[in-house]
């Protein structure tokens, strides 16, 4: 089945570019496009896409309080994954979406096949978007969030080794290589970490990792 998308823009060229570059790919379905964040909530309520592309500076209702009320009424089944799309990618608004559930971000300007990829990606779950400008963006508000400690017995040694890694924004297959486990053991300490920390994907859990003190951030450059 073709995943279905949800283009939220309130520049028309920007949606009808985007939609018209994912309907191309023979495996993603856009089922609709909205101008601004209320709109979004209504037909993300209607159409229940799997992912859902929106901007974060929109009238009306911006994107980040979009992204929350979609994610916290969605009752039909599974919530769909949020890429936020920003043209900057140290925009503050990004940080606060992913607190609030959004999968990961997007620029604006970036290629056809890396948006159609970041979908993909995104749908399936096992990957966060962008990890080198997520895990800067996260750092750098993290130095100025209140670290609230781990309890020690929620995770297992292992699984806090491998909550790090996905801080770093590592692969499922890199966290292997990284720990010399199996591919299929690493899904499964991960799927556990959220689990067990009541998160929604890796997005949240590296926010997570750098709030509760499993990661610390660096030092700015």
């Amino acid at each position: 089945m073709a995943i279905t998308v949800m283009v939220v823009d309130d520049q028309e060229m920007v949606r009808a570019g985007f939609g018209a570059l994912l309907d191309a790919q023979p495996d993603l379905q856009v089922v609709g496009q909205a101008g601004n964040g209320a709109e979004a909530v209504e037909l993300a309520a209607a159409l229940t896409p799997d992912v859902i592309l929106m901007d974060v500076r929109m009238p009306v209702l911006d994107g980040l309080a979009a992204t929350r009320q979609i994610l916290a009424d969605f009752t039909p089944g599974e919530p769909p994954r949020v890429v936020m799309l920003t043209t900057f990618d140290l925009d503050d608004y990004v940080y606060a979406a992913l607190r609030a559930g959004a999968s990961g971000f997007l620029l604006k300007h970036s290629t056809p096949d890396e948006l159609a990829a970041a979908v993909r990606v995104v749908a399936a779950g096992d990957a966060l978007l962008a990890p080198s400008v997520t895990r800067r963006l996260v750092e750098d508000f993290a130095r100025a969030q209140p670290v609230v400690p781990l309890a020690p017995a929620r995770l297992t040694p292992r699984e806090t080794d491998v909550l790090r890694l996905v801080a770093r924004g590592l692969s499922n297959r890199q966290i292997a290589d990284e720990l010399v486990l199996a591919e299929q053991t690493v899904k499964t300490h991960v799927s556990n970490i959220l689990t067990k920390l009541d998160l929604r994907d890796r997005a949240q859990a590296v926010v997570y990792a750098y709030e509760s003190g499993v990661v610390v951030p660096g030092p700015r450059h």
